[in-house]
């Protein structure tokens, strides 16, 4: 899938929503990891490298929000559609 930069913030975009919707910071924030679905208290969050890529952070998210029941809820076709895809190939 080849996408513009701008749809990829976009998408980034959209997905933090969702992880709103879900219960979930998203934080981006510097360190020497990838990123991912944790909970730090009591609180539900998912912690982006902030120097990684577009594309990477939309793949982290995607991999949180699965884990997080993102199929409980309704989502745009297209954002089902780019969190499936992406869940397939990791």
């Amino acid at each position: 899938m080849k996408l513009k930069e701008k749809e990829l913030e976009n998408i980034l975009a959209d997905l933090k929503e969702i992880a709103s919707q879900l219960g979930a910071k998203v934080r981006f924030e510097r360190g020497d990891f990838q990123g991912g679905y944790c909970i730090v208290k009591t609180d539900k969050t998912i912690v982006i490298n902030k120097l990684s890529s577009l594309q990477k952070k939309i793949i982290i998210l995607s991999t949180a929000l699965k884990e997080l029941g993102v199929n409980e809820i309704y989502l745009p076709p297209k954002l089902r559609e780019i969190i499936e895809e992406i869940n397939e190939l990791t």
